[in-house]
């Protein structure tokens, strides 16, 4: 784990913190990665809930809620599964905000639609009119295995505390 997402995880939780909100992960690409560099930092107990780590589309139905329907007909790669995704894991959590991510971390499993790289984040806030706030963004990330789900770990914090501050 790099030096620089310790550091952006230590930020996002000053940030949770403050704002007194809970989060939680719902990952596929990253195996859990998202939720590994959380909780290495001490006292993330105090605004991190839990993550759903959803590798198979089979974890997605069961564990977040995603539709059989909405895989069959856009993949599990998709704004779509990335959605329901975020919305399952508000929905089975404490949580505030939810950051959702499911992409092709290679080096096989890349179509010409979606190659190697191919990465789609979620990310969903309640707000304090208690409506849902969801945003979803697609990247097409450069480099090995590794590279492509650090980038995302990366991008999904990142993202996480610009949807706060």
């Amino acid at each position: 784990m790099s030096n620089k997402l310790n550091i952006l995880a230590k930020k996002l939780g000053d940030v949770l913190t403050k704002k007194k909100f809970y989060l939680a992960t719902a990952e596929s690409c990253t195996g859990g990665g998202i939720a590994q560099v959380i909780t290495s930092v001490p006292g993330s107990s105090k605004w991190f809930d839990r993550g759903f780590v959803t590798y198979s589309n089979q974890a997605k139905i069961d564990l977040l809620g995603v539709k059989q329907a909405t895989i069959d007909d856009n993949g599990a790669v998709s704004t779509n599964v990335v959605h329901e995704m975020v919305e399952g894991g508000l929905e089975k959590s404490i949580a505030s905000i939810v950051v959702s991510v499911s992409g092709v971390a290679g080096p096989g499993g890349g179509t010409t639609e979606k190659p190697v790289g191919t990465v789609i984040i979620g990310w969903g806030l309640i707000l304090p009119n208690k409506k849902l706030s969801i945003t979803i963004q697609d990247f097409c990330f450069v480099g090995n295995r590794h590279l492509v789900r650090n980038k995302t770990i990366h991008k999904a914090l990142e993202g996480v505390i610009e949807r706060i501050i």
